[in-house]
């Protein structure tokens, strides 16, 4: 067993003030050398406007918890956190400076090379720092010894997940259980280190750091022994729940009062994410809008004269919270009863020629940038279906409906994985929901602009879409 380090412990606070520190030295020096590069002079209003962002960083990164520890987290989901925080700052700076009327005082070359590259500067200066840790952990140095009770696939999973997790420097002593190995069921578990009297003497002994506990909620009078015992330690003590036994679709934590609780089904965008997610949604789709507008004119003008009927085709679908909402496509097919329950297949007799065309790589689906900027849709999000359609597939699929727990999306995760277009079969059906509950349960921004990269690959056509 490795030499254990207390080193972090009493440093993580200090860790944490490090990281203010150096986030307060970077938003200063990258103002000041974006004044540099376009040789503006520093006058009093970038001392004001550093101020403000200082200040608008503290009140965001304290909603945020940004300043805790990350031992434990991988940098992808410390660096967009990161983004959430400084989108959150520069919202706040361009609202004040629109209030006070002083846009013009600031040169807006500089305020935009700030606004990019003070974020990428504290990316890099957390990557080189992890780096630095992660080498002091492999020769031995801030380390930490961990040991798991409950010898179980819980158990099991949760020791993988620290062995792939090296760059956190934690130690794993074993398992701990309180039954005999030969009555451990779990494939995997070969060796146990002891019994729960055992952990508690180890513990006593200065031995392990942390313990986790993932024994079942059924073992309720046992955890709540061991925990009792356990406080007579200076051990870490970490309760992991086996939440896949909940069939948890989005989960966090949160208080109620005095009183911790854990959502089981919860839309993903709360707080700042929401503003995060809608500020992302604004901004792409203006930029798409600017870049199809003249290719919708003209597939509106084609649309117009090659077949009779109006351009644009709007169906009530399903929104967000199970709200109908009304969505604009253009007009594939000759005929556009709202409530056709039939889906189109290869060679329908009702999709146009130019409407073929237009299905089959998506261009169909353009107007719907619009009802992202009327907030109807999400840019990234599960595609919407007809509302005969929910009605149908709410009664065949488990948790169907939890999909409109966020706004239906243009493209989403299941369509870039394959899964678009007719679904003549229940498992099909039942495989897009899949991986539309996968996206809900891991969302982020950077998942959001993964998949809005996929669509340009591979999210246009398919051999399934009519």
């Amino acid at each position: 067993m490795k030499k254990k380090s207390g080193l972090i412990r009493p440093h993580q606070s200090k860790m944490s003030w490090f990281h203010r520190v150096v986030d307060i030295y970077l938003i200063y020096i990258t103002l000041s050398i974006s004044c540099w590069i376009y040789n503006v002079r520093w006058e009093g209003e970038y001392n004001l406007i550093t101020l403000a962002s200082l200040s608008l960083m503290v009140v965001f990164s304290a909603q945020n918890d940004f300043y805790r520890s990350w031992r434990v987290l991988g940098l992808w989901k410390e660096l967009s956190q990161l983004f959430v925080v400084w989108s959150s700052v520069v919202v706040g700076l361009l609202v004040l400076a629109f209030m006070t009327k002083m846009t013009e005082e600031y040169s807006r070359l500089v305020i935009t090379t700030w606004f990019i590259f003070a974020p990428i500067s504290m990316g890099f200066a957390r990557f080189f720092l992890r780096k630095m840790l992660y080498a002091a952990r492999k020769r031995g140095w801030n380390t930490r010894n961990a040991a798991i009770v409950g010898a179980n696939e819980q158990g099991l999973k949760f020791a993988a997940n620290l062995d792939r997790a090296s760059w956190m420097g934690i130690n794993f002593v074993g398992f701990f259980d309180d039954r005999e190995l030969h009555r451990i069921e779990t494939k995997g578990i070969t060796s146990l280190e002891g019994d729960l009297d055992d952990i508690v003497e180890r513990a006593r002994n200065g031995e392990l750091d942390s313990v986790y506990i993932t024994m079942p909620l059924k073992a309720e009078t046992r955890t709540q022994e061991l925990i009792f015992r356990l406080s007579d330690t200076t051990v870490s003590l970490y309760y992991v729940p086996d939440f896949d036994a909940l069939d948890i679709l989005h989960g966090s934590w949160m208080t109620l009062g005095d009183t911790p609780v854990v959502s089981v089904f919860e839309n993903p965008y709360n707080g700042i994410d929401g503003w995060a997610k809608r500020i992302e949604d604004v901004v792409l789709a203006s930029c798409v809008l600017l870049v199809i507008a003249i290719p919708m004119l003209i597939i509106s003008l084609g649309i117009k004269l090659t077949s009779k009927g109006p351009i644009i085709f709007k169906q009530r679908r399903y929104g967000m919270n199970g709200q109908e909402i009304e969505i604009w496509k253009f007009r594939s097919m000759t005929v556009c009863e709202d409530d056709d329950l039939k889906q189109a297949k290869k060679e329908d007799s009702r999709t146009t020629k130019l409407g073929a065309f237009l299905r089959r790589t998506s261009l169909d689906e353009l107007p719907q940038f619009l009802n992202v900027l009327k907030g109807e849709m999400s840019i990234v999000g599960p595609r919407p279906h007809a509302v005969m359609h929910n009605e149908l597939y709410r009664g065949e699929i488990h948790r169907y409906m939890m999909r409109h727990k966020v706004k239906p999306g243009i493209t989403g995760w299941a369509q870039v994985n394959g899964w678009r277009g007719e679904t003549d079969t229940l498992n099909k059906m039942e495989k897009r929901i899949e991986y539309d509950l996968e996206y809900i349960r891991n969302w982020s921004l950077f998942l959001d602009i993964k998949i809005f990269f996929m669509t340009f690959i591979k999210g246009f056509v398919g051999k399934n879409v009519y």
